[in-house]
């Protein structure tokens, strides 16, 4: 994940770990923030915040549940903020709330089945920007289409130009929505732990 001055030993004394006020050794503190970082990254590189992967990160790496108290105090942001992307994890199904006997406060642990994940996140968003990218370019092409008649000479092959690129692009969100749903299909059915290579015909 990240890497930098984290992973040679520069590291804070007396830090605590996830809110449990019991400090790590340096190194395990070095990989925890690191990985924290690493999944921030990810989760911005796919259009989410960054703390959204760092509360992930922080629930992974926790072997147990964590309040909305204890993922403040870790990740040093505000209660608004963790309670805010909190939701936005439940509903992306990678989290789930857990009941810790004594306690009146709400606790929270990761979903560890990446598949599970995965097809959450397809299933919730992409598959969703599949079908509106693929429902804008049909209607882009249908409105070319219908006025090409009205158009002169010059506009109707510049318009012909036009379905033409507009159509090699719904071939690929075509493709794409093909693939997304083929794995939403077969996740169940996958153990990437035996999988060797993917061939494509």
């Amino acid at each position: 994940m990240a890497t930098g001055d984290s992973l040679n030993g520069h590291v804070e004394e007396g830090r605590s770990a996830n809110g449990t006020g019991r400090s790590l050794h340096p190194i395990l503190q070095a990989v925890n923030d690191s990985m924290l970082e690493g999944l921030g990254q990810l989760a911005d590189y796919f259009g989410y915040n960054r703390v959204i992967g760092k509360m992930y990160g922080a629930l992974l790496l926790s072997p147990e549940p964590m309040s909305l108290d204890d993922l403040v105090e870790h990740l040093s942001v505000s209660k608004a903020s963790v309670s805010m992307n909190m939701r936005m994890l439940e509903n992306l199904g990678v989290v789930r709330e857990v009941w810790v006997r004594g306690d009146r406060r709400k606790f929270y642990e990761a979903e560890s089945d990446f598949w599970k994940i995965l097809t959450n996140v397809l299933g919730a968003r992409e598959l969703r920007d599949v079908n509106q990218a693929l429902e804008v370019l049909e209607g882009n092409i249908q409105h070319l289409r219908e006025a090409i008649p009205s158009m002169d000479q010059a506009d109707q092959a510049l318009a012909n130009y036009y379905v033409g690129r507009i159509d090699q692009m719904k071939d690929f969100f075509r493709f794409a929505k093909l693939i997304l749903t083929s794995i939403l299909e077969r996740s169940r059915d996958i153990n990437v732990s035996d999988v060797k290579r993917i061939d494509i015909e």
